[in-house]
């Protein structure tokens, strides 16, 4: 059973790798393009270490407003009880 889940995982790792966001995409591809991701991000699979390190990330910017739209919401949700 456990070889099984190592075939599936190595398999997916084959498939989606061509599918990475690196900062030599970006840089051939779409150089003005910002790199986002809404975070936890699987660093060498989905994303690099150096896209999300790019001056066009706004990662953690996209982060960082995430968190202060969850509290509004927690906020909203006490005071309409």
């Amino acid at each position: 059973m456990l070889e099984q889940y190592k075939n599936q995982y190595t398999d997916r790792v084959k498939k989606f790798t061509p599918y990475q966001i690196s900062q030599t995409l970006v840089e051939s591809h779409a150089p003005y393009a910002k790199i986002m991701h809404c975070l936890p991000a699987h660093i060498g699979y989905e994303i690099t270490k150096d896209a999300i390190d790019h001056p066009n990330s706004i990662v953690f910017t996209q982060t960082e407003n995430r968190l202060h739209i969850q509290k509004a919401i927690l906020v909203w949700l006490f005071q309409n009880k």
